[in-house]
């Protein structure tokens, strides 16, 4: 190939690449610096950006008890989300991994509400979860319960409907994660357990969940993530209420910047999510070394 043609191949691969590249530029590394640029700002979109240094950050993390109230919510989704959802993943993976008639429909059944819109998923689950007519309260007066909870009026409430909601919509993703890590384990392991009399129960502790913990660890680290980030079940379920009990961080960012037109101290609050986020999954990765076995 001579000289000129790498060149003309050169400029074209760039002129190619040049339309992502530039959306990367404009929409993800300038985001990113503007964001920061204007966190250190008072601005409502309309006038002109005030300096204001630190103060955001300052007030955020001193004085403010409604950031710190959607911290707490976030973190008790967190605490719900995280264990229970895997758990609940891994069981319907060790389901899906039978050779049981129907199962492909099964796997497609539970993998839809997470391609589904949470707008509508939403909705129905304000349907299902609704204090008179719904079908969840519907059969715990069934089964003698007389005064079943108001799950999306009540303090108490709220944050557990979420939690259930949110787990059964995602169960089907991360189940086809678990499956493939369950596909990748070598059946001779099985068989030599079943010919030193292993149960299923030693096979499971023994074998399976070893041999699975990295594929757990990327489960949880992409849940934690996912849960710093829980914005549209509050919004489209409960509004962040009642009385701010299923306000997330995220939510807390929303209202401040299209509600309040606080664009500054939006771009504060996410910063410090951001901060969060990164700290937890460092954590996550310094110290999963000692229960992650990638041989």
């Amino acid at each position: 190939m001579t000289g000129v043609s790498k060149r003309k191949n050169t400029i074209d691969a760039w002129l190619f690449l040049l339309p992502n590249f530039i959306g990367f530029l404009v929409f993800t590394v300038f985001a990113i610096g503007f964001s920061l640029w204007i966190s250190m700002h008072r601005w409502d979109l309309f006038s002109s950006p005030t300096f204001t240094g630190l103060s955001n950050f300052v007030r955020l993390l001193t004085n403010d008890r409604d950031f710190k109230r959607a911290l707490l919510n976030t973190l008790y989704f967190a605490v719900g989300i995280v264990p229970l959802g895997t758990a609940t993943s891994l069981c319907l993976a060790l389901l899906a991994n039978r050779g049981l008639k129907g199962m492909t429909f099964f796997r497609t059944v539970m993998y839809l509400p997470s391609v589904s819109s949470t707008i509508a998923v939403g909705i129905v689950w304000i349907w299902l979860l609704d204090p008179q007519f719904g079908v969840v309260n519907y059969a715990l007066r069934s089964i003698g319960l007389a005064s079943p909870p108001n799950w999306l009026g009540s303090v108490l409430w709220a944050k557990p409907a979420l939690i259930l909601m949110h787990i059964w919509q995602y169960a089907g993703y991360y189940m086809i994660i678990f499956l493939a890590g369950l596909q990748g384990v070598p059946e001779q392991l099985y068989e030599a357990a079943v010919l030193d009399g292993a149960s299923s129960w030693q096979k499971f502790w023994r074998i399976t969940l070893p041999l699975l913990s990295p594929t757990t660890f990327f489960v949880i680290v992409m849940k934690m993530i996912g849960v710093f980030n829980i914005f549209e079940q509050p919004f489209i379920m409960t509004g962040g209420g009642p009385s701010g009990s299923t306000e997330t961080i995220v939510y807390y960012i929303y209202s401040n910047a299209f509600e309040w037109f606080n664009m500054g101290y939006a771009s504060a609050v996410a910063w410090v999510l951001f901060i969060l986020v990164f700290g937890v999954t460092l954590i996550q990765f310094k110290y999963q070394g000692r229960w992650v076995n990638y041989e």
